[in-house]
Parts: structure tokens; sequence; C-alpha cells
């Protein structure tokens, strides 16, 4: 008889330490999908504009900087069930294809620009997300 603890059981405790670390929320913008069906929309002529997903909860933690470099630059531990439950809404298959898709991280009213991702698996399930980004 196994001992392991499910992949569920595991997005449930990553979730609850994120809020007992934090608990801050960020957004990540995506390109709108775009619905029109004139040749203007069908050729990429009009702004599709821009689509929010709003991720909670998150823990920020600030990284130091040099002279040379960005403004700020900030690591933030996203879940990774808020992630997994955002991608059938969208129509997007995997967190990499989200993350790679991101024009940009809103935290407050601050606009970062992701630098990296990296999951942090445990049991074979990506608990959390720890993205590093720039201002």
């Amino acid at each position: 008889m196994g001992g392991g603890i499910s992949g569920a059981a595991l997005l449930r405790a990553a979730d609850a330490m994120l809020q007992a670390l934090g608990g801050e929320t960020v957004s990540l913008l995506l390109p709108a999908a775009a619905t029109s069906s004139d040749l203007g929309g069908q050729l990429g002529l009009l702004d599709p504009g821009l689509q929010e997903v709003v991720i909670t909860p998150v823990v920020v933690h600030n990284l130091p900087v040099s002279n040379l470099g960005p403004r700020r630059r900030i690591e933030f531990t996203l879940p990774g069930s808020a992630v997994a439950n955002q991608l059938p809404g969208l129509g997007i298959g995997t967190a990499e294809e989200l993350f790679n898709s991101v024009l940009g991280l809103m935290y407050g009213s601050d606009l970062f620009h992701i630098e990296s991702v990296a999951p942090e698996n445990f049991g074979g399930t990506a608990c959390l997300y720890v993205v590093t980004a720039v201002e």
C-alpha cells in the first residue's frame, strides 16, 4: 500500500503555504483573442487588446539589483493550482504555453517583464511556479 500524497493534496498544501506567507495578487497580461470577422481583423490589423488573468495567492520577494540593471527585480511564487485552473478557459494546453504568451505581469500598478519561469514539482505535480520579473 503506497503512502504517497495525491497531487490534489499537494496543490492544496502549496496554496495554504502561499496564503500564509503573503497572499498577494498579480495579473498576467495576455493578448486578447481576436474575434473580428472582417478583413482587418483577419489580417491582424486590429489590436485585439489585452486579457487580464488574475492569480492569487502569490508570495512576492524583492531581489537585489545592480546600478546598471533594472530598477526592480522581483521573484513571484504562484500557485500551480491557480495557473492550472486558468488554462481551460484560455484555450491553452500547458502552463509553459501560458507563460510564453504573457506580455507582462502587473503587480499593484507596476508593470513587469517576465525574465524566467521555473516550475517547482513535488510528487510529479507542478505545485508552484517561481516567476522572476523585472520592471
